[in-house]
């Protein structure tokens, strides 16, 4: 099937709204008005990472096909995810067409769009790899093992990346971060009470 353009492969459509809004039909008809035929949807917010929906539509992509979205910020939850999927998608061999920012990578000036992604992915994974190896250089001066390891996945978590990423980076399962971040919890609270009491109003005092 060739789309208007005379492209080859299918366009796949992707729409999402957020848990407050109501109805996905404006995106529905601007994407049918392009020839979708196959739209996968997801209702949550646009910072949660486990979007079944999403993860469905990207894995059904072949080469030669075409992401369709209402707007870019339909499909990434954050700047450094949507650089990300859009590499995944070049690296696929996948076009992607965006309604409302007239974004079609197919063309001249999409193909521009797809290569500044791709510098712009490779660019954060440099970032990250340079905080990761910063962390654990601090984590060796400081004695510790994976205290600032969880610090760190916290603030990566905080902008926007998802604990699989953040886990992938630091060589750990997700099983792994996520039992590391809650012993650092725990460790806290322990420490919260049975180092302190409560003293009235104001703040808490250190036992003596």
């Amino acid at each position: 099937m060739k789309d208007e353009q005379g492209r080859g492969g299918r366009i796949v459509g992707y729409a999402r709204i957020s848990t407050t809004e109501q109805k996905m039909d404006m995106q529905d008809d601007a994407l049918r008005g392009i020839g979708v035929e196959t739209i996968f949807r997801d209702q949550a917010s646009g910072a949660r990472d486990d979007r079944p929906g999403l993860a469905a539509c990207l894995a059904s992509l072949e080469e030669g096909d075409t992401l369709a979205v209402w707007k870019l910020d339909r499909l990434g939850r954050s700047l450094p995810h949507l650089v990300q999927v859009v590499a995944e998608l070049r690296e696929k061999g996948v076009h992607l067409r965006s309604i409302t920012e007239s974004i079609d990578t197919s063309t001249a000036h999409g193909r521009l769009l797809f290569g500044l992604f791709g510098t712009l992915a490779e660019f954060e994974r440099e970032l990250i790899r340079e905080r990761i190896a910063a962390g654990r250089k601090a984590a060796v001066a400081r004695g510790t093992r994976f205290g600032p390891k969880v610090d760190l996945a916290r603030r990566e978590m905080a902008a926007g990346r998802g604990i699989k990423e953040v886990a992938k980076d630091l060589g750990v399962s997700r099983s792994t971060l996520y039992a590391a971040m809650a012993a650092a919890d725990e460790a806290a609270a322990r420490a919260a009470s049975v180092e302190y009491v409560g003293k009235g109003r104001g703040r808490p005092q250190k036992v003596a």
